[in-house]
């Protein structure tokens, strides 16, 4: 990509503005639940439904939080690690999240 082509696509990136819909617990729940299924985010459910172009990215299968430093602390003594470790953490965290699933499947 040209150095002209980048910049001309950093301009059309900065006059993208973002919005939020208030359209209520349910609305929320169903389009997220429909993203779900289909295998993509809800911003790209939400540009579906408008009729607009959507960007043919793979989605990462991935689930996120943001977790502070008191957060880390939590998990550290939770896990008997030490706060600093947070890949440890992190590693113990996923397994969790996965042994919960596990246990739930069964119950």
């Amino acid at each position: 990509m040209s150095t002209g082509n980048k910049w001309e696509e950093e301009k059309k990136a900065v006059k993208a503005v973002q919005i939020a819909f208030d359209v209520g617990d349910e609305v929320n729940r169903r389009i997220r639940q429909e993203a779900l299924e289909r295998g993509i985010n809800p911003p790209d459910r939400i540009r579906q439904i408008l009729g607009l172009p959507v960007q043919k990215k793979p989605m990462r299968p991935r689930l996120s939080i943001s977790l502070s430093e008191a957060d880390f602390g939590i998990l550290a003594d939770k896990f008997s690690v030490s706060w600093d470790d947070r890949i440890r953490i992190r590693q113990l965290a996923a397994e969790k999240l996965i042994d919960h699933l596990k246990g739930s499947e069964s119950g």
